[in-house]
Order: C-alpha cells, then sequence, then structure tokens
C-alpha cells in the first residue's frame, strides 16, 4: 500500500496528468457533442455516442508513457530503485496506480459522451442502455483505456524517453495500423489482427441492430468476439509490460 500511495504522489504532483485527464474528456465529449448535435439520421444509437473513444484513448496512453519517462527524464526512478531495489515492485505499483486511473478517465468519457448525446440528439429512442451489448459500448471505453495505459507504460519503460515513447504509440496506433492494409494480398490479414483495430471490435462491434439502419454500425472486423478482442487487446498490453519489467530489471536507470 505504500508503494501505492507513492505512486499516486508522485502521478498527481505533476500538471501532465491532469492536462492529460482533462484534454481525454474534452475531446471525447467534445467530438461527441459535435455528433449528437448534428445527428440527423434518425434515431441516434448507443454507438454513435461513444464512437470518439479513440481520441481520449490515445490522450491517455500519451499520459501513461509520461508517467514513466518523466521519471528517467529527471532522475527520480534512480531514488525509487534505491528505495526498492527489487525493481520490479515500484513499476508493478506504477502500472496499478496509472490503469486504475486511465480506467476512471476511460468511465468518465463514456458515460459523459452518453449523457451529453442524451441531451442534444434529436431523438434518443435508441439511446437507452438496455441490453449487454449497449453497456459493453459505454462502459467498455472504461476497460480499453486501462489496457491501453498499461501497453503505453510498457512502452515508456522500455524506451526510457518521452519523445521517443509518445511517438511510437501514436505513430502505430494512428498510422501504421492504417497502413499495413495496403499491404497486397496479405495486407487485410494482419490489420485485421493489430491490437488498436481489435480494441475497437470491443467497443464497437456486433451492436443490437432493433431500429437501426441496415447499414449503420461498424463492419464486422476479424474473427473475435468483442470479449474475445479485449482479452487479445489485453494479452498484448500484459506482454508488453512484463517484457518491460525483464528489461527495467536487467539494464541500469
Amino acid at each position: 500500500m505504500t508503494l501505492l500511495a507513492v505512486e499516486r504522489i508522485k502521478l498527481f504532483s505533476t500538471r501532465s496528468p491532469w492536462w492529460c485527464m482533462l484534454l481525454a474528456l474534452g475531446l471525447t465529449v467534445g467530438i461527441t457533442a459535435i455528433i449528437a448535435g448534428n445527428w440527423n439520421e434518425g434515431p441516434m444509437p448507443v454507438l454513435g455516442a461513444v464512437f470518439a473513444h479513440t481520441f481520449g484513448l490515445y490522450v491517455v496512453m500519451v499520459m501513461a508513457a509520461l508517467a514513466v519517462t518523466t521519471e528517467y527524464r529527471f532522475g527520480t526512478i534512480k531514488a525509487t530503485f534505491q528505495a526498492v531495489p527489487d525493481r520490479i515492485s515500484p513499476m508493478v505499483a506504477k502500472a496499478a496506480v496509472v490503469t486504475a486511473l486511465a480506467a476512471l478517465v476511460g468511465l468518465a468519457a463514456g458515460f459523459g459522451s452518453w449523457g451529453l448525446s442524451w441531451l442534444l440528439a434529436g431523438d434518443t429512442s435508441q439511446l437507452a442502455l438496455e441490453s449487454a451489448n449497449d453497456w459493453r459500448h459505454v462502459a467498455g471505453v472504461g476497460l480499453v483505456y486501462g489496457a491501453g495505459a498499461l501497453l503505453a507504460l510498457g512502452v515508456g519503460a522500455l524506451v526510457r524517453q518521452t519523445a521517443g515513447a509518445v511517438s511510437i504509440i501514436l505513430v502505430f496506433a494512428l498510422v501504421l495500423e492504417s497502413v499495413v492494409g495496403l499491404i497486397p494480398n496479405i495486407g487485410d490479414d494482419i490489420q485485421k489482427w493489430m491490437p488498436f483495430t481489435v480494441a475497437s471490435k470491443f467497443i464497437m462491434g456486433d451492436p443490437d441492430q432493433g431500429g437501426m439502419p441496415a447499414d449503420a454500425g461498424p463492419p464486422t472486423v476479424g474473427a473475435l468476439s468483442p470479449w474475445g478482442s479485449f482479452g487479445y487487446f489485453v494479452a498484448i498490453a500484459v506482454a508488453m509490460f512484463v517484457i518491460s519489467l525483464v528489461v527495467v530489471k536487467r539494464r541500469d536507470a
């Protein structure tokens, strides 16, 4: 519990997490407000309320990367490792704090976007959370944000430099996953297994079609079910974090 308290204090004693949280919520909820205010394709579905969740996800992942890279930048990680020589415990405590915070931001973004859609959309007859799929679309944003933060924390611990870690995260998510689909013959098959593409399947996949236009909703992505997609994304995040623990344990701070 002491390590958790220490990591919480270190995280909230800097400005970047506060700005990242505000930006993540502002982008997600703000873009959703624009979508809801201009929705004119019949009843707005629950999917429409969480369509902008990826914007906040990328900001939260930047926050998670900063949580470890700034410690390397200012040398505070050395004091932490001197106090806890095994190195694994403080990294696990940091992951617990950052992941929990990211999940809370995701829940706030998901339900905030959904609530704002209720206020701004003209027809809200399809916005009620009446099924397990509806709840997954909204509450699942918190789960994806938490797993994404763990993945970014692992990248940050491996790279140790803020610019490098942030560049890798954003270029991979925003560019590489789209470009890989252009590879002849095998691009589409590879793209279906890209982590952020699969994570979107968890949030957006298998919507309830009642009352929705026939062509509404995202296309089917990959062979995994929504929960299988989330398990796949979590497995990648955990693997990245475990690799970072091995590297942190072996190299000099």
